[in-house]
């Protein structure tokens, strides 16, 4: 796997140079934001990660450049923003996820390879994002980005939690077995255990309390979304 960091703090793009190569992959580093448009072009990365501020050009001018430029490439923005609009922004123009700093290393390694597995398999990632950009309760799934909005205010969600998110919100009021969520939220992950996903729907059930909407457990049928009384 080939990753472009894009990320003018030394210490940080050396740590996660060091890092990702020590797990097996290349890795491609930019700390000028007007260089990176071309060292992306030129390299075609797997996977890019994406400082948003960047001396020379912007990341959300990059980001904006390489999707107009036609390059589909994964990319997880890294920002020490701590902004909502930020995110939201990178997001709409093309971005596939966010990790606020300080973030753990293992999680973004783990995000960045079920990234690039949707990127190379577009059936599991149709299969994840509802077709039809489900709304309900004040919440909301774009069908582009897979992000997941109450009442219009992104909600900060790991991949696995939104993934878990969009398909009850698909079917709200309906139990969906937890078979069917497991293939949902960890497609193609041999190594992971079906029990995961209990510990994906604890974390979602705390990333909503706030909603209104609660996940419900169903014995023996798996879990549907209600909204509370």
């Amino acid at each position: 796997m080939k990753l472009l960091l894009i990320e003018d703090n030394l210490t940080m793009q050396t740590t996660l140079q060091r890092s990702f190569e020590r797990r097996g992959m290349q890795v491609l580093t930019c700390g000028d934001g007007s260089r990176a448009l071309a060292l992306w072009q030129a390299s075609l990365p797997d996977a890019v990660l994406l400082d948003l501020s960047l001396p020379g050009v912007d990341g959300l001018e990059v980001l904006s450049a390489a999707r107009a430029a036609g390059l589909t490439t994964p990319v997880i923005i890294l920002t020490a923003r701590g902004t909502v609009g930020d995110r939201i922004l990178g997001l709409n123009i093309g971005a596939d996820d966010y990790m606020a700093k300080p973030f753990d290393l293992d999680e973004l390694e783990a995000r960045v390879k079920a990234l690039v597995r949707r990127s190379a398999n577009p059936v599991d990632s149709a299969a994840i994002a509802a077709p039809h950009a489900p709304a309900w309760c004040g919440l909301h799934a774009e069908h582009d980005s897979g992000a997941v909005y109450f009442q219009n205010q992104l909600l900060e969600l790991a991949p696995r939690e939104a993934a878990l998110l969009r398909a009850v919100l698909a079917r709200p009021g309906h139990a969906i077995s937890k078979e069917r969520l497991f293939e949902l939220v960890f497609p193609g992950e041999s190594q992971a255990q079906p029990e995961a996903i209990e510990v994906v729907a604890y974390r979602l059930r705390k990333r909503i309390a706030h909603t209104g909407v609660q996940l419900v457990t169903l014995r023996g049928l798996g879990y549907l979304l209600k909204a509370s009384p």
